[in-house]
């Protein structure tokens, strides 16, 4: 479909919002299934509760502009979590495995930021104040949240994957030949 409205344009732009957040929503419990840091789950648990309320307001903007949602996959997002899933399956080590999901929530985190800016400044030329509102509260939340991520992982997380280095594995081992305390005990999956 052509766009030839600045309408047009803002409804794309929030279906693409509208389908990242759900993206987004679903993914969370399978990450927070996979960290070590109560911390890092927590966070994960705060940013699903963010999707679902900025879900209904979204809901709430395309009701107003009679607009529909759509069913439109939103690709960016899509290969975001591509990513970050890889991870999961590909890193055995929980220290390494927070540190690589924390970065890559963030990394959506700052597409989502972006993409909340892109429709405020939208909705300020069009004068759409409902856009501005919920978009706004959402880049508060965004931004507040990454604060809290780099937070995380300056104070608690990056440094993890220091303690226990090389000798520190080696004690962790305990008996010879009996795997590190913390790993996973999943196999890679065969690329």
């Amino acid at each position: 479909m052509a766009l030839r409205t600045a309408n047009d344009l803002i409804v794309k732009e929030l279906k693409e919002i509208y389908s990242a957040e759900r993206q987004l929503a679903r993914v969370i419990p399978k990450l927070a299934k996979s960290v070590s840091s109560p911390k890092l789950r927590d966070m994960l648990d705060q940013r699903r509760q963010h999707a679902s309320e900025l879900l209904e307001g979204l809901d709430e903007v395309f009701e107003e502009m009679g607009a529909a949602k759509g069913r439109q996959k939103n690709a960016a997002v899509e290969g975001l979590i591509d990513d970050v899933s890889q991870h999961v399956d590909d890193i055995d080590e929980d220290r390494l495995l927070d540190v690589a999901l924390l970065g890559g929530v963030q990394k959506i985190e700052h597409y989502c930021i972006a993409a909340w800016g892109t429709a405020k400044s939208l909705g300020q030329a069009t004068q759409m104040q409902k856009i501005v509102d919920c978009m706004q509260k959402a880049l508060d939340q965004g931004r507040q949240f990454d604060q809290e991520m780099t937070q995380l992982a300056e104070s608690e997380v990056n440094p993890a994957i220091l303690d226990g280095g090389e000798k520190g594995e080696e004690a962790e081992a305990g008996e010879e030949g009996s795997p590190p305390k913390g790993q996973r005990g999943r196999r890679k999956s065969a690329s």
